[in-house]
């Protein structure tokens, strides 16, 4: 059983530890994979300062398209994500609001009933079992014992 117990530790450590290995080769290529792009854009960059000026004219042609075609999936998705958040309020206002009323009802109807039993039910019997504990420490003063 012991070893159970073990195992399982060993491969929870070895999961882990290769988890991690795996996320570290990830973060590695991701690193690697900036440089490249960064790299890429200083040539280019460098490459357009010393190309022609048509050339250059081309280029920020090419960028300027590039930048509103962004501009617009930026668009389309905000657009998209203005729909979710009204989804979002709509789920809220219409599913989630009447069940906490529901339970705000329950819980009131809850504390009623329990402050109910409390005085028709618990208040008698503590009174009496009051009473009933002088009446035997009545009893004892006076020298009559319980009967056990």
């Amino acid at each position: 059983m012991v070893d159970e117990n073990m195992q399982v530790e060993v491969t929870d450590k070895n999961k882990a530890t290769q988890e991690e290995r795996e996320q570290r080769i990830a973060i590695f290529i991701a690193i690697i994979f900036g440089v490249v792009i960064l790299g890429l854009m200083v040539w280019a960059i460098i490459s357009l300062a010393q190309a022609e000026p048509t050339t250059t004219a081309k280029v920020r042609d090419i960028f300027i398209i590039f930048m509103a075609l962004i501009s617009l999936f930026i668009g389309f998705a905000i657009i998209i994500l203005i729909v979710q958040v009204t989804s979002l309020i709509n789920l809220l206002q219409n599913e989630i609001k009447p069940i906490l009323d529901a339970t705000n009802e329950t819980v009131h109807t809850l504390r009623g009933t329990t402050t109910f039993l409390s005085e028709n039910i618990a208040e008698p019997v503590i009174k009496l079992n009051t009473r009933l504990a002088g009446l035997q420490r009545i009893l004892e003063l006076i020298g009559i014992k319980r009967i056990k």
